[in-house]
């Protein structure tokens, strides 16, 4: 699984400092960065079209949807064309999506991106044709059309050779499309609103509710669950809700979490939340080290003899194993602590990782083990 990599005792250092440089600072956060109102929020288009202009790298003539779909756009200008007798390797068949932005209005640009539906090559120098962008509804809710930058190239020799830069069957187009549908959110005509954490927990919902209603002077907001909190409008804000939800993305508060290690086991990457704590526990640490060599005996027959020149095989085994340690973490301590005993004992990331997971399977680490 590891493949033979090894981490450098310097990244645990590094780690342990700056988790305890963490520790000692108040994460504060302004509620904006934490939630957001319900109905604040993109809503996602996907659109089918043709990107044409390309220097022979667009999709084969096998392609058939690509050829029907040019025989219907032609077909449709009048000019009639039988997709059989085409042979147009300058046009590619792609899917435009892009994320429609809250309280854009008729004639705002969006973002899209353009990604190839068949075997073009690449998209570079293409241009994407009138593409209307749908949503769930199957309504159109914005056209893209421009020229398409992919930000990178393929080129191949006629012997085989090849070069690529990025990824060229996906290209970008900024502000290339036009929204020509609004998506209505009546914020002025609501009454109440709901506050939607990203990432619900209880303490932090307690924690939301209770700064807006000191901020607000009344009991105007409620945590309904772990991650709403539902707000009343003032008398005083009937006709300022702009100002009611400034004030309240304003107000900051120290979020609560999970006590969570998160470790992705192909990168040796480590992330510690600052509530994990370990009940003391003692940790050894040692590698046993094992090598097989073979040193074949060749076994010769005394002369004129009829005796046959035989290879003997033997083997040589060598086992080294290294002094172990065996320490002591764990109990009131900080993540930093943990981090600098474990550094201690010369764990690097990829035995923390083994460490951790033996610790929690002793049931002294309390905190969740996450493995991605």
């Amino acid at each position: 699984m590891w493949a033979g990599k090894s981490f450098p005792c310097a990244v645990v250092v590094f780690l342990a400092s700056c988790m305890i440089l963490w520790g000692s600072v108040a994460s504060a956060s302004r509620i904006k960065d934490i939630a957001s109102f319900m109905g604040d929020r993109p809503n996602q288009l996907i659109g089918y079209g043709l990107v044409v202009g390309l220097n022979g790298s667009g999709d084969n003539n096998r392609t058939q949807f690509t050829l029907n779909t040019l025989a219907n756009m032609l077909d449709n200008m009048g000019i009639h064309v039988d997709p059989q007798q085409m042979r147009v390797r300058n046009i590619a068949a792609v899917m435009v999506t892009g994320k429609l932005p809250p309280f854009v209005r008729q004639g705002s640009r969006m973002d899209v991106q353009v990604s190839s539906l068949g075997d073009a090559k690449s998209l570079e120098g293409g241009t994407l044709l009138m593409t209307p962008l749908q949503g769930p509804d199957g309504k159109t809710y914005a056209v893209a059309q421009g020229p398409v930058s992919t930000g990178g190239f393929a080129v191949s020799g006629a012997g085989g050779d090849a070069v690529q830069k990025n990824h060229p069957t996906v290209g970008f187009i900024s502000g290339g499309a036009l929204v020509e549908r609004e998506v209505a959110l009546p914020y002025g005509q609501l009454r109440e609103l709901d506050l939607v954490l990203k990432a619900p927990d209880f303490s932090t919902a307690n924690k939301v509710y209770r700064t807006v209603n000191d901020a607000l002077g009344g009991p105007f907001a409620v945590a309904v669950d772990a991650g709403t909190i539902r707000l009343q409008v003032p008398p005083t804000y009937e006709n300022r809700i702009v100002s009611l939800i400034s004030l309240v993305e304003a107000l900051t508060i120290e979020p609560d979490a999970i006590a969570r290690i998160v470790i992705n086991e192909r990168t040796g990457t480590i992330v510690i939340g600052q509530n994990v704590r370990i009940s003391p526990v003692a940790v050894a640490h040692g590698n046993l080290t094992v090598q097989i060599s073979s040193d074949p005996l060749v076994s010769q027959p005394l002369p004129f003899s009829e005796g046959e020149t035989v290879v003997i095989p033997r083997s040589n085994i060598e086992v080294q194993e290294e002094r172990g340690h065996l320490s002591a973490v764990g109990g009131e301590t900080t993540i930093g602590e943990i981090i600098s005993a474990l550094n201690a004992i010369g764990a690097t990331p990829r035995d923390l990782i083994n460490i951790l997971q033996a610790i929690k399977a002793a049931g002294a680490l309390h905190a969740e083990l996450e493995i991605i």
